[in-house]
């Protein structure tokens, strides 16, 4: 019989399926990462890795995988995987495209919300029984409605905070390795080279996959382009933004805020030089956390999983 090694645990619904039909082998932990030795151990015998973004599959867990045909990645990203290491051994790769656009969108333009009106950092101080008075410039933030957004990368999440910002009347600019002139006359954003978005931008949001290509793209030259009264928005990966050249980016005063969903290395701590500025809206890699979305994630990677055992082709197959 086949086995599926599941590196998280997740809601019976979702493998109820796979277990009719396969065995099902599921790390106990929904928040501990299973060690690398386990990785390894696991995949000598089983199938299939169902993994998530934060387990790192690299050529030792692939080379011990003698039986693998397939890892299915609980994510639109892949970069935990070492995609040439699996084409080597001819094991497919799979994703979650599509469903959590939305959900995504929804996230980043939060993300927008709380950084230019300082929700996090006033709730704090409410909770903490600062609230003594009221006071006339205490917690004032920055204007969405009318501003200019910036998109970089503008894949299905960036039309969907496109088309969330008309609602706020947002002049939209984006930039992407192709332009989109249908998309363009449809939400009517127009195209922009990266320099001159972050020189016109009220906000810029991150949301261009990372590659060797894109990491490190917003560093200190970057950051220095944008307005002191801009806001920069991550919510693709962490390694496309340089952390250093943010962090004193945003202690100088070079830009006024920032709000981060994702980081170079995840899981942060709580000491993170990040966390210690008070201009900066932290989450821990939420964007796709809703509950319709990750069931809906979780069902893909099943389908595909129960297709290539089948001898079909996988829907969302990377490689």
């Amino acid at each position: 019989m086949k086995t599926i090694f599941i590196t998280r645990k997740l809601p019976e619904e979702a493998v109820s399926g796979l277990r009719e039909m396969f065995e099902v082998d599921m790390w106990p932990s929904e928040d501990e990462v299973p060690p690398k030795e386990v990785l390894i151990e696991k995949a000598q015998t089983a199938h299939a890795l169902w993994t998530n973004v934060a387990d790192t599959v690299d050529r030792d867990v692939i080379k011990a995988g003698e039986n693998l045909e397939v890892i299915a990645n609980l994510a639109v990203g892949y970069n935990n995987i070492d995609i040439e290491a699996a084409k080597q051994r001819g094991i497919m790769v799979t994703n979650t495209p599509g469903v959590l656009t939305e959900t995504t969108a929804d996230l980043a333009f939060t993300l927008m919300l709380a950084a230019a009106r300082q929700t996090g950092q006033a709730e704090r101080f409410l909770r903490e029984g600062k609230w003594t008075s009221w006071s006339p410039m205490g917690f004032t933030g920055m204007d969405i409605f009318g501003a200019t957004l910036g998109i970089v990368g503008m894949g299905r999440i960036g039309e969907g905070v496109a088309r969330r910002a008309a609602g706020f009347d947002m002049d939209v600019l984006y930039h992407n390795r192709t332009r989109k002139p249908e998309a363009e006359s449809m939400f009517g954003f127009r195209y922009a080279e990266l320099d001159d978005l972050l020189e016109q931008s009220d906000f810029v949001v991150i949301l261009t996959p990372l590659t060797e290509e894109t990491r490190g793209m917003i560093g200190e030259r970057e950051l220095g382009l944008m307005k002191k009264t801009a806001i920069l928005v991550n919510a693709a990966r962490g390694g496309i933004v340089d952390e250093e050249a943010l962090y004193e980016a945003l202690k100088n005063g070079d830009i006024w805020a920032a709000g981060l969903d994702v980081f170079e290395g995840e899981p942060i701590g709580s000491d993170h030089q990040l966390l210690t500025l008070p201009n900066v809206t932290a989450l821990p890699h939420i964007g796709s956390a809703s509950v319709k979305t990750r069931l809906a994630m979780m069902q893909l990677n099943a389908e595909d999983i129960e297709a290539v055992f089948s001898g079909r082709a996988p829907e969302n197959r990377v490689v």
